[in-house]
């Protein structure tokens, strides 16, 4: 068994982990066991900051999109 005792710490994910883990959560195909894990092992900071980072992106590919249909048109 790989069980860790109840006091041990457990080391936070990297901001690129954090990255990831966002991801899957904006796809929705995470399994239940992966989501507890993770959210568990968060840092908050890299949490808010992962987010921000990819609700800009999701953003800006909205724009270019729009743009890219409009410009299609004329």
């Amino acid at each position: 068994m790989d069980e860790k005792p109840p006091g041990a710490a457990q080391r936070k994910l990297s901001f690129l982990q954090t990255l990831k883990a966002v991801a899957w959560g904006l796809l929705g195909i995470r399994k239940g066991t992966g989501y507890s894990e993770d959210s568990s092992r968060l840092n908050p900071v890299h949490l808010v900051v992962a987010a921000v980072l990819a609700g800009a992106l999701f953003v800006v590919v909205l724009i270019s999109i729009v743009r890219w249909a409009v410009a299609s048109l004329s």
